[in-house]
């Protein structure tokens, strides 16, 4: 009895001993991606370039990331997840470590490139993986809660612009390089694949996929195509307020750029790392009775994010402004707590990672054109804010599509731990 006590309580703690290593590593993902907009002032100073082109660093990078994620993702559902994992974080921190020493802008350009290769294997692998270790009732918490490392990296970019102003910009990508490298080798013995019994047999089953093969059935697939859509517009509006928040409250309220950082990552950011716990807990409660929970809860979300960030723009009070892109990051983040159970709910499991993969592409090619283009826009002087209102039009549509799509029929009713099918006919 002692004996079953004790692999009831190990079968219950390395699920969320997964989720907490991989909280640690999204962290650190979205750290080093973002910093770069909180310090444009400092590197700037030390490389010349204009405004299109500092919104260049993050577009190509986006694009970059975009175009390798669905071969990414591929990789994840067809090899050891949790290695993939291991790799992409190892090789994005030496890149990170790299960018350091980069003088010129060309050099900062393939350093971003760099970065979004190796960070594309890692978002579809880790949620996969998650999706691997929860089970029906804990899907959204569980993704949440990795969501929310993500929220807590961008909440912490402003350490970028606070490192550059007060020593240099090479600084921390120096310190944060480092440490990712000596974080991937320490959990490179804890962080293992899930002993997935249903994976087991439905291998012995089926042959291995090829990735013409998952792109085929993923694309006739309606639902898929909605979430495609729904994920490319939501992404455009969520890094155009990443790549230009922080010059947007330097400018508009004469913020110095440290401020600038503090409220466009440490308050807004923050915000949405409640959005994404408190919208799992809730999905995931409602989902108990309702199949399509994990649909609606992220479309009220949408609903009350367009016109929060509309407002946001209309206000001359600092106050306000930045209470309104609070709740905008608050609501919008319920979207990222469900769309990996959404995918989940929509395509087979078999092709769950490249599903996401093909979901970065979209979302950070045209996220990559946003940002480009919001800077040639600054450039021939139009202001963000009338911008940022512009974006909330791409929420609503972003809203119609998701609404648009339903579950696949063997999700339909209540959900519970998922059942195993035998084929016994042979």
């Amino acid at each position: 009895m002692k004996l079953a006590t004790t692999n009831t309580s190990m079968n219950t703690f390395k699920p969320w001993l997964i989720v907490g290593l991989l909280f640690i590593i999204a962290m650190l993902n979205y750290i080093d991606r973002t910093m770069i907009t909180t310090m444009r002032g400092s590197i700037v100073g030390s490389i010349p370039m204009t405004d299109a082109h500092f919104g260049l660093l993050t577009a190509v990078f986006l694009w970059v990331y975009g175009l390798f994620s669905p071969l990414a993702g591929f990789l994840a559902d067809r090899y050891s997840k949790s290695k993939i994992i291991l790799f992409s974080l190892f090789v994005w921190s030496l890149v990170t470590w790299m960018t350091a020493y980069a003088s010129s802008f060309e050099e900062l350009l393939m350093t971003r490139a760099l970065m979004g290769i190796s960070e594309a294997c890692y978002i579809p692998a880790a949620l996969s993986l998650i999706m691997d270790y929860h089970k029906g009732p804990t899907r959204s918490l569980a993704t949440g809660i990795h969501m929310a490392g993500i929220m807590a990296g961008q909440s912490l970019g402003f350490l970028g612009g606070w490192l550059a102003e007060n020593h240099t910009w090479n600084y921390a990508f120096t310190i944060l390089g480092i440490f990712g490298i000596c974080y991937a080798s320490i959990i490179f013995f804890f962080l293992k694949d899930a002993p997935d019994k249903e994976t087991i047999i439905e291998e012995r089953q089926e042959p291995k996929v090829n990735f013409l093969q998952s792109l085929r059935v993923l694309f006739s697939n309606f639902s898929f195509i909605c979430i495609v859509l729904f994920f490319g517009l939501i992404s455009i509006v969520s890094w155009l307020i990443v790549g230009w928040l922080p010059t947007y409250f330097q400018e508009r309220f004469q913020l110095s750029q440290t401020q600038a950082g503090i409220y466009s990552t440490g308050y807004v950011f923050t915000s949405a790392i409640a959005g994404v716990l408190l919208g799992g807990f809730l999905t995931d409660l409602w989902s108990r009775k309702n199949a399509n929970a994990r649909i609606y809860v992220p479309f009220i979300g949408l609903c009350i994010a367009a016109p929060a960030i509309f407002l946001a723009n209309y206000s001359p009070l600092l106050s306000i402004s930045l209470l309104c892109f609070m709740l905008y990051t608050f609501c919008k983040s319920f979207v990222d707590t469900n769309t990996m159970p959404i995918l989940s709910m929509t395509v087979d499991n078999r092709y769950r990672a490249t599903g996401y993969g093909i979901l970065n592409f979209f979302g950070t090619l045209v996220g990559g054109f946003g940002l480009y283009f919001g800077g040639a826009l600054r450039d021939s002087n139009m202001e963000l804010s009338t911008i940022f209102k512009f974006a909330s039009v791409l929420i609503v549509l972003a809203a119609i599509a998701l609404y648009l799509v339903r579950p696949g029929k063997k999700q339909i009713g209540k959900e519970s731990t998922p059942h195993i099918k035998l084929n016994l006919s042979k």
